[in-house]
């Protein structure tokens, strides 16, 4: 497995399979979070579930912190290998174009992803100060996530960072379920309207929570 990760045939495999953990995850969240929309009880319930999930078998939050873990490990591989590939890639040419590049198949998606992956990583670390940790929310109280969300998102320029950011988020999910297909050797001819579907899915439904807060929706 370490001989194949060193090739860069070994990266991309890496990078589609822990794209693949990250896409679940970010569904998971957003379908969890939907529970904003039945009120503080049922938003509430489900978080304090997702602490004790595995109990009595397993101590409290185990499974919680396994599934962390995981993910952590899963976005610092994604990482490692994109950023091999782009010094690889650079590598394979030292000389810049001398003209103006016409790209016939690169879309915008594919040519931001290195920008909308980057503001993604500091959007998720805002995120955990915003409504995990607290730090980054004057009115966060632990134990609480409905009055966190709504207090978090009622600040205007709070609810604008987590627009533009599950955009950005859109665009990156958008070329690399397209692309993961094609780093799998999977030949699927509705990869690109997966693809269309997984993103626009992603980003109505996290787009729509500070949108709900701002206007008053969810109060």
């Amino acid at each position: 497995m370490v001989s194949l990760y060193r090739s860069d045939l070994g990266k991309k495999y890496a990078m589609a399979v822990t794209g693949m953990i990250l896409m679940a995850f970010v569904l998971a969240h957003m379908v969890g979070n939907l529970k904003v929309y039945l009120g503080a009880d049922d938003l509430d319930r489900y978080s304090a579930w997702l602490r004790e999930v595995g109990e009595p078998a397993l101590p409290r939050q185990t499974l919680l912190w396994i599934a962390r873990l995981g993910l952590l490990a899963a976005v610092g591989l994604h990482i490692h290998a994109a950023y091999a590939l782009t010094r690889s890639n650079r590598a394979a040419r030292p000389v810049a174009y001398q003209s103006p590049r016409e790209y016939a198949a690169a879309d915008f998606a594919s040519r931001t992803m290195r920008w909308t992956g980057i503001l993604v990583a500091l959007f998720v670390v805002f995120h955990l100060l915003d409504l995990t940790w607290g730090p980054a929310n004057p009115d966060f109280i632990a134990g609480d996530p409905y009055h966190n969300v709504v207090e978090s998102f009622q600040r205007v320029p709070v609810a604008l960072v987590y627009v533009v950011a599950n955009l950005a988020l859109a665009l990156h999910l958008y070329h690399g379920a397209w692309s993961m297909f094609q780093s799998m050797g999977w030949v699927a001819p509705w990869r690109r309207g997966f693809a269309i579907l997984f993103a626009t899915l992603i980003a109505v439904g996290n787009v729509s929570f500070p949108i709900a807060v701002v206007t008053g929706a969810v109060s």
